[in-house]
């Protein structure tokens, strides 16, 4: 039986399947396996008995794609939403949720919600000067006064969206505005931290509109996103003006060049296409790529698989340490000592 893991909680993983919905743990393999189940996943199912709506997943079937925070598969867009106040836009933490998505490529939409507040021309002025030219869509919302909500319901349909953020920004206000029967739990920011709290606390694939297959996936915030997993000179693939200026005034001088100091650097010579706060998030995801790349030479990160092929079937490999000795290998080592 197959099924679409729609929410995974504690252990329990609660799975769609033509036959309704089942609470699944996974099998003892799986887990030998370390392997990694995503909100999204398609699976294979072992009924427990035909009565039972509870099972065990077997196997993980292949994703068209996922993102690691949060952790969801096979989607087909994320939504990132900030709020334009109350907490003030942090340009680095949106920077980085774009660069993660241009990353696994997944396409991005940019939320602006909280925009009914006084005083945030200028603040979205600065915003389309940024972001329009990059050809990423922009939405602008206010959940209180219903605002631009006609226009979001038009990104999400015959989507599965992920929607994901910065505590406190309305990722859970949005989608009680568009669907209040929903009642999903929403949190003021702190007056003392001027941030938000998390409201939300597992990661879920809630269906909006049956009609037009509108699904959206519900995730805790998240602000430790970093990037400590690629290399310093891939850092500027993330970014789509790096890539522009490339393309159209040609390559830098050495192919390590990392656009900060460095000699007959193209980047450089055309700096006035990029955005002081575009550029400054890109040092600064620089500077975390440089601690992975010095992690990587001075101590190596080699990962040994947990599984091998045997006659076209998959086994979980024993560890060193739990490998039982034969007898026969026991009475050479007593040999030895002998």
């Amino acid at each position: 039986m197959k099924g679409h893991i729609f929410k995974i909680h504690s252990d329990f993983y609660y799975t769609n399947t033509d036959e309704g919905v089942f609470e699944c743990k996974i099998r003892e393999i799986l887990k030998k396996q370390k392997a990694q189940i995503f909100v999204g996943d398609y699976v294979e199912l072992e009924q427990l008995n035909t009565n039972s709506k509870q099972a065990f997943i077997s196997k993980i079937l292949p994703r068209e794609n996922f993102i690691p925070r949060p952790k969801v598969a096979n989607i087909n867009q994320v939504i990132i939403v900030s709020a334009i106040k109350e907490p003030d836009l942090d340009f680095e933490q949106l920077n980085r949720y774009l660069c993660f998505c241009e990353y696994y490529k997944i396409p991005a939409v940019l939320c602006f919600n909280k925009n009914d507040l006084e005083g945030e021309e200028e603040i979205i002025a600065n915003i389309k000067s940024i972001y329009e030219p990059l050809e990423y869509k922009l939405l602008f919302t206010s959940a209180l006064e219903r605002n631009g909500l006609d226009e979001f319901k038009d990104v999400l349909k015959n989507k599965t969206t992920v929607l994901c953020g910065s505590s406190g920004v309305g990722k859970s206000s949005l989608i009680n505005a568009i669907k209040p029967d929903l009642n999903l739990k929403t949190k003021a920011v702190s007056e003392k931290t001027e941030r938000g709290t998390h409201t939300t606390r597992h990661c879920e694939i809630i269906k909006l509109d049956a009609k037009t297959n509108s699904n959206i996936v519900d995730t805790p915030g998240f602000s430790q996103l970093k990037f400590d997993f690629l290399m310093p000179a891939e850092v500027s693939e993330l970014f789509r003006e790096f890539t522009e200026i490339k393309t159209k005034y040609g390559e830098c001088k050495f192919s390590d060049c990392l656009h900060d100091t460095e000699n007959n650097c193209v980047i450089k010579k055309h700096f006035e296409k990029i955005s002081p706060e575009r550029y400054a998030s890109y040092l600064q995801f620089v500077k975390e790529a440089k601690e992975y790349k010095k992690q990587v030479t001075y101590s190596g990160k080699k990962i040994e698989t947990k599984s091998k092929t045997v006659h076209n079937r998959e086994m979980t490999k024993i560890s060193s340490k739990k490998r039982t000795i034969s007898r026969r290998k026991s009475n050479q080592n007593i040999d030895k000592e002998i």
